[in-house]
């Protein structure tokens, strides 16, 4: 066993070199970190006849690694895996699962996941996760944005990774409640290969189709923020106040972002050049990654600005609404500020200055919501606060698909923008009981699905990895899927 383990050592010792060989010749960054990945998967197969590790025995925790986009101040990522703790806590019983989840920088995670071991993810995160995932008993990727390069590959090389690895050592590996969109052809072929044996919860069937084109198994079911509770209603109300409301008016939430500046990518020269001489400011991410910038990126920018403002401007004024702008991440902030200027000061709130249960108590206080932030429209809907969405992908749109309101899914680049997003806050404003209507219905369906889905996962689990564990009686396939929700607020029920 010991001589295996050596021959793994220098295998991965090879791999690490053989990277940075790679990026020195000036291969894509992001392609040679997911040839590392890959062969950190392969190790970890050769690996595990020798020395399977971590196995769960009978009267032991489950140990499970969550894999995501954590300690960003991502709202949306934070509110999804506070409900999977619930629901998993609920599924397996607490006094039967250990849990630890990954973050990008604990100090943007601190107060969140309360019972959940934080792990410090590095930017360079084969080892660590080849290391890692060996001692747990299993991996469960949570972001949304699960299987794309939209936003950055780098994040999907990394949940693709875990899941890949955890296969590899015939652990439980599952992507829940997870997107899939478009891929570089190489993180596309990386997913096929190394995703193979895990099992995908997609949040929707268009998910699932790519995915099963891609050779992965995987069955419909949703987005876990459904049963999220936020901060009473009073603690939304204070913070308006506080930021001038009335409350007389009616509330319009308007939740901007970037969306011409992604995908964030690596660019060694670039971080040189900012390490050294400060360039490159505005567009650095973090290590070597780094936005889209320059002269036509910011012309888009200013045109969706100018856009949103046209139409919630004049909008507000008519129905005499308080605006503010919520920016769901901390990233958002210079889209917020720079919307707000365009609406003449409107009040704005970010997540590096608010939690989660906050921001989403704020939203909840709306009348209207315009955003281009997925999560803004979902944790606001059981709320029943009628929204348009303006997307830079196909997530609200199939959201709304699933609202039966197509329409109100706007696109960020249309040329007619501002016409199509005054007349959808117009019929927000006539017909409020429909949207109202619209909304509650779907998320019953959501909170259905939901509960499907931890069907499918305790079946899961329970069929091909551990009969044995002690789930309580009445759950999986042939129980109630309500059953399988976390416990739901008053409101919700």
């Amino acid at each position: 066993m010991s001589a295996s383990r050596g021959t793994i050592a220098r295998f991965a010792r090879r791999l690490a070199f053989g990277a940075v060989d790679a990026v020195v010749e000036g291969l894509d960054p992001d392609r040679a970190l997911v040839g590392v990945m890959e062969g950190f998967v392969e190790a970890a197969r050769r690996r595990y006849p020798f020395d399977p590790g971590a196995r769960w025995r009978p009267g032991e925790p489950l140990r499970l690694l969550l894999a995501g986009y954590s300690g960003t101040r991502n709202t949306g990522a934070d509110v999804r895996v506070e409900e999977m703790v619930r629901q998993f806590r609920h599924l397996f019983g607490e006094e039967h699962l250990a849990l630890s989840l990954l973050t990008i920088d604990p100090a943007g995670s601190r107060g969140y996941f309360a019972g959940v071991r934080q792990l410090h993810l590095p930017q360079i995160f084969p080892r660590f996760l080849f290391d890692t995932i060996h001692d747990h008993h299993g991996v469960v990727a949570c972001e949304g944005s699960m299987f794309k390069s939209k936003f950055a590959s780098a994040l999907a090389t990394m949940m693709a990774g875990a899941l890949g690895l955890a296969a590899a050592e015939q652990k439980i590996a599952v992507g829940y409640g997870g997107e899939a969109g478009a891929m570089e052809p190489y993180l596309e072929r990386f997913v096929s290969r190394v995703c193979r044996d895990a099992y995908v919860l997609a949040r929707n069937e268009a998910s699932c189709g790519l995915l099963r084109n891609l050779g992965l198994r995987a069955e419909p079911g949703t987005d876990t923020a459904w049963t999220y509770e936020p901060a009473p209603p009073s603690e939304g109300a204070r913070i308006l106040r506080e930021h001038g409301w009335d409350e007389r008016r009616p509330v319009l939430v308007a939740c901007p972002i970037d969306p011409f500046w992604w995908p964030v990518r690596p660019a060694p020269l670039k971080a040189a050049s900012h390490a050294l001489l400060g360039r490159h400011h505005d567009a650095h991410y973090a290590s070597i990654y780094f936005h889209r910038e320059g002269e036509e990126v910011e012309k888009k920018q200013g045109r969706y600005l100018d856009a949103l403002a046209s139409a919630i401007g004049p909008f507000a004024a008519r129905h005499d609404a308080f605006v503010v702008c919520v920016g769901m991440e901390r990233l958002d902030r210079r889209a917020c500020e720079a919307l707000a200027e365009r609406l003449g000061g409107a009040p704005v709130l970010v997540s590096d200055e608010f939690d989660a249960p906050q921001l989403v108590s704020v939203l909840r206080r709306a009348r209207y919501l315009v955003s281009s932030r997925y999560h803004a429209i979902v944790t606001s809907m059981p709320g029943l606060v009628p929204s348009v969405g303006v997307t830079m992908d196909e997530r609200i749109a199939n959201l709304m698909d699933d609202r039966g309101q197509p329409e109100l899914a706007l696109r960020v680049d249309q040329a007619d923008l501002s016409l199509r997003l005054a007349e959808a806050l117009e019929d927000l404003a006539e017909r409020p009981e429909e949207h109202r209507a619209a909304i509650g219905r779907c998320v019953v369906r959501n909170l259905e699905r939901m509960g499907a889905m931890g069907q499918r996962l305790v079946e899961h689990v329970r069929r091909e990895h551990h009969p044995e564990f002690p789930f309580r009686e009445g759950l999986g396939l042939q129980g109630d899927p309500w059953d399988h929700l976390p416990p739901l607020s008053p409101d919700l029920e």
